[in-house]
């Protein structure tokens, strides 16, 4: 059968990409990353608990201490504070966190290569590319030749990106349509009970929600 890691953060993006996996046939290792983020706990609840949904094969967690001490964002430096979303924003969202993506995918290519994967899931999508340059279609091609140097000759890992090109409503399409539990997902930056509502992830979360037409399972504050 075949195998792959799937980053699963305990988003709606990252659940359905982990659905999306299974779906295409691949055993699922979860992996999921700790790294002083604001909502840790909710993540982390959500993540085990979709991956005990799935059945996953395995679930690790991986804590990454190192980015509360780089700082540079307010999703692990308290002293900055989380945003509320603004339209037409120009400059870089301050939850961005530097070169997070490298670092994750350099960990589950660790992984892959450990546990003789054939893949790796990211949930990447368009609606991230203005803010997190770490998450557009260049960044993954790059990665994936990286993978394809630093791996023995006999390994091929395919990092796989199928939510790269779609938006967060055709995300949420495709998750209904192969049984995702939204309830059981998070998406706030700020708070690990009562979403926020306001900071840009629940936007963008409620955004696509309400261009479907479905109502969101989970609580907002406003």
């Amino acid at each position: 059968m075949m195998k792959a890691v799937s980053l699963l953060s305990g988003g709606m993006d990252s659940a359905t990409l982990a659905y999306v996996a299974k779906d295409m046939g691949y055993e699922i290792i979860a992996l999921h990353f700790t790294y002083g983020q604001r909502t840790e706990r909710k993540e982390r609840e959500c993540a085990r608990t979709i991956a005990r949904l799935l059945e996953a094969d395995e679930f690790v967690e991986i804590s990454l201490e190192h980015f509360a001490a780089i700082g540079a964002s307010a999703l692990t430096d308290r002293t900055i504070e989380v945003e509320e979303y603004e339209e037409h924003r120009e400059r870089m969202p301050n939850t961005y966190v530097p070169f997070r993506n490298g670092n994750l995918l350099a960990i589950a290519t660790s992984l892959a290569e450990a546990r003789k994967a054939d893949a790796i899931f990211i949930g990447v999508q368009v609606g991230d590319y203005s803010g997190y340059p770490d998450c557009r279609p260049e960044f993954i091609e790059a990665f994936q030749r990286a993978i394809e140097i630093g791996t023995p000759p006999d390994t091929h890992i395919r990092l796989m990106a199928p939510f790269v090109h779609m938006t967060k409503a055709e995300i949420l399409r495709k998750g209904f349509e192969i049984g995702v539990p939204y309830e059981h997902t998070w998406s706030c930056y700020r708070n690990n009970d009562v979403a926020c509502g306001v900071c840009d992830s629940c936007h963008y979360r409620r955004a696509a929600f309400a261009a479907l037409g479905v109502d969101d399972p989970i609580e907002y504050g406003v």
